[in-house]
């Protein structure tokens, strides 16, 4: 997270950051790899008072040769991670995904015998939610509230 007193700190921090991509482009390359910039993300994490105090030339990186801006939210290991860690998109897709399913086995009910639904139900719904749940600890409830109607659906 960005700390206020870490404002001053950016151009410093850019350089870093751009030193340590530039490292690890020569490393890949001694392994006959390369950076892709095109799948290349990078994301500032702090409040919405101190993103809103970074200047734009620091908002973008240069990635083997492209410059890549930075963005409000990305995707690691499953997780979508916003820039204020508020987790609301992550629960919105995860809710939506797990709905999706819960209607595709709605439409199975009648061919499937029940413990082949419960099966179904754990496999398909219950093992997403519970899939980096800890990411979610301490968040307020209504952010979590789609989850949770879900788990009480599923039950």
């Amino acid at each position: 997270m960005l700390c206020p007193l870490l404002i001053p700190h950016i151009p410093d921090l850019v350089l870093r950051l751009q030193k340590c991509i530039e490292n690890l482009a020569e490393s890949y390359a001694s392994l006959r790899l390369q950076l892709n910039p095109l799948k290349s993300e990078f994301i500032w994490f702090g409040t919405h008072v101190t993103l809103s105090k970074i200047s734009s030339p620091y908002l973008e990186l240069t990635v083997a040769g492209a410059t890549v801006q930075s963005s409000s939210f990305v995707r690691d290991l499953g997780v979508i991670l916003d820039s204020e860690l508020k987790m609301k998109r992550h629960v919105n897709k995860m809710a939506s995904t797990c709905y999706y399913h819960l209607r595709r086995l709605f439409q199975l009910r009648g061919c499937v015998r029940k413990n082949v639904m419960l099966h179904l139900v754990t496999s398909l719904i219950l093992t997403r939610i519970d899939s980096c749940n800890s990411v979610l600890i301490n968040l307020p409830v209504s952010t979590v509230a789609p989850l949770r109607r879900l788990v009480t659906v599923c039950s």
